[in-house]
């Protein structure tokens, strides 16, 4: 197998590593920060799921993000390589930093910078959406802007829902309210397999595809069972920075306010995944937090700096992984 190919494949797998770090750690924030369960047992939860999702709910998601940029087959691994490193870097950078950065964003960004250098505006499908799906740059960027303004909306209703619901509810309600919130995680853990593990799988399915290693974008199961498992590495290793900031840092969560965050955060995720629409669990879940403060009235216990720190990380994201995988692409060829 060629190097450049296993190298961009190796940076692939480096990503859904990271990616674990940041988003898959939030499918179980709400979980391990309720003791609802003990981490060990939220991660065994997420393993589970984060494997099942992509296994059973599809491939459309994969299929979107595999067609946001059309290189010629020749330059496919160092353009796709490009923006790899610059995601894996981002993801790394804010990690250490704690902040829910967006990786699908810096997966995003990272493709697009390194095919704007290597062919210009023509290298990218900027698509739209058509028949009610995603297509391309854009149709990509829209379901990143509206996925968490729909989280927050979505858990500030199940939150008053719910707390209307339990108004006279006793002690015995505790019970039924914590297997709730495992059952939320493990539909939130399902939904980001589905949809995050997807993104990975959908770009190595496009270096293969341009290597001539498979004859459509349709990704051998090996790839799909590697890139689950490389999640569930990702959790383990490296997301309690993030479930820290996610599960107390922006609101300190109670037992009814974790599974109306995970409930909402897991519908959206989940009808995202069906059209193929690409979403940040990091973004979809840090803003149900913010619509649960809502939800309860409660603004003013909304850690509003730790808010304002991830906007601008999701702000930047995009543009600064773009310029930094261009440069990347500049440098490689330049070596070459």
């Amino acid at each position: 197998m060629d190097a450049g190919l296993v190298g961009a494949i190796v940076l692939a797998i480096a990503f859904v590593l990271t990616n674990g770090f940041h988003d898959a750690a939030n499918s179980i924030a709400a979980l391990v920060a309720t003791r609802a369960a003990t981490p060990l047992q939220a991660i065994m939860l997420a393993s589970v799921f984060n494997l099942l999702g992509p296994l059973l709910l599809g491939a459309a998601v994969a299929n979107t993000i595999g067609g946001i940029v059309t290189v010629p087959p020749s330059a496919a691994n160092q353009v796709i390589a490009s923006g790899l490193a610059a995601a894996v870097t981002w993801n790394v950078a804010t990690w250490r930093r704690g902040i829910p950065s967006s990786s699908a964003q810096a997966l995003v960004g990272g493709l697009v910078g390194a095919a704007l250098a290597e062919g210009g505006v023509h290298a990218v499908n900027w698509g739209g959406v058509e028949g009610g799906h995603p297509v391309g740059l854009v149709g990509t960027l829209i379901s990143l802007a509206i996925s968490p303004p729909l989280g927050a909306l979505a858990a500030l209703l199940v939150i008053r829902v719910l707390r209307r619901l339990a108004h006279r509810a006793t002690r015995r309600w505790r019970s039924p309210a914590r297997l709730g919130e495992w059952a939320t995680a493990a539909a939130l853990a399902f939904s980001h397999g589905a949809n995050d593990a997807q993104k990975a799988v959908g770009v190595i399915a496009a270096l293969l595809f341009a290597n001539g290693r498979i004859e459509s974008l349709s990704a051998p199961t090996w790839v799909i069972v590697i890139c689950s498992a490389a999640l569930t590495v990702g959790t383990a290793l490296g997301g309690w920075r993030i479930i820290r900031t996610v599960g107390r840092g922006i609101y300190h969560f109670q037992l009814i306010e974790g599974l109306a965050s995970t409930g909402a955060s897991a519908g959206i995720i989940f009808g995202a995944s069906l059209v193929g629409a690409p979403t940040s669990t990091s973004q979809v879940v840090a803003s149900s937090v913010v619509g649960v403060g809502g939800g309860r009235r409660r603004w003013r216990h909304v850690h509003w700096e730790v808010v304002r720190h991830m906007g601008v990380a999701w702000l930047i994201t995009l543009p600064s992984t773009a310029l930094l995988a261009a440069l990347v692409f500049e440098l490689w060829q330049w070596l070459t």
